[in-house]
């Protein structure tokens, strides 16, 4: 599929009249030459799959080199003893996105989404949500095409890599295909799904990519994290009506240009920003040592 703007998803599915997740899967599944049936079984395959990535790293070791280990479980324990700042509800969703960063970290199983890097943020989002509203598995499903379809637009404008755009390019992406997934979920409508795309990858336009160490933990288990909480965010201002004054696929062409200029170093290089720190050089030391 050849989409190139949102405006062009939105405008196909209103003459359609069909939701924009809909039209994806008619979409991919006459690309493929399956059935729709198909195409869904696939998609609940990956939900399957991140499901489990949250379950895993909240209940198994997860073995890291130098971020610290448990974060994940050490937050929700927070969170469960009611002492979080953003109440149990929201708290899960931290705790769910620190999870599957984890696990990632660790060697272990999960759905890249757009990236590796960035796999903890679909997940606790859709999940969370969920599990907030009540929301059925189905209709959960369906949100991810979606959020399919806001990754298929910006992949086909833009290289999602860090190495290419920046940690923007990864975590930013993820965060716009979180809250699509989430304001479709909760009922919004096209133009509200387009905002809080917008909205989100505002929010994050400019982040850099700086592994310490070069390694998928510091500060990418974290920044999966605040990550989903934007996506929550942007969703939850555009369910509200707050719109975004520069139209979605113009941010979206904002990214990478900025992605475009911005110096090599900061490109999942690891040779500027947290990763050129001292406490960052020494990270490096320290895996050499326990080699």
């Amino acid at each position: 599929m050849k989409w190139i703007s949102i405006k062009e998803i939105i405008n196909e599915a209103e003459k359609n009249n069909i939701r924009i997740s809909d039209l994806v899967k008619r979409e991919q599944a006459k690309e493929l030459n399956v059935s729709i049936d198909e195409i869904y079984k696939k998609m609940k395959n990956a939900y399957d799959v991140m499901v489990k990535s949250i379950e895993t790293g909240l209940k198994e070791k997860c073995e890291l080199k130098i971020e610290q280990e448990d974060g994940a479980k050490i937050y929700k324990k927070y969170v469960d003893d009611g002492k979080s700042i953003f109440g149990t509800k929201l708290g899960q969703a931290v705790a769910m996105a620190l999870s599957v960063a984890e696990v990632n970290a660790s060697m272990g199983k999960i759905v890249a989404a757009p990236t590796a890097g960035s796999c903890g943020i679909i997940p606790a989002a859709i999940v969370s949500i969920k599990n907030i509203y009540g929301i059925s598995e189905e209709k959960v499903i369906d949100s991810l095409f979606t959020a399919a379809a806001v990754g298929m637009v910006i992949s086909n404008t833009m290289n999602v890599a860090g190495a290419s755009g920046g940690c923007q390019a990864e975590c930013g992406v993820a965060q716009s295909m979180a809250a699509a997934a989430i304001t479709d979920m909760l009922g919004g409508n096209n133009n509200q799904i387009a905002n809080a795309v917008a909205i989100s990858l505002k929010n994050i336009e400019g982040l850099v990519c700086d592994p310490v160490a070069g390694l998928v933990e510091c500060p990418c288990i974290k920044r999966n994290a605040s990550g989903v909480m934007n996506a929550i965010l942007a969703s939850d201002m555009a369910l509200a009506g707050i719109v975004s004054v520069i139209p979605v696929d113009e941010v979206i062409q904002a990214v990478k240009q900025v992605g475009d200029i911005m110096d090599d170093r900061l490109k999942e290089t690891a040779m500027g920003g947290l990763a050129a720190t001292e406490t960052g050089k020494r990270a490096v030391d320290k895996i050499g040592k326990n080699k």
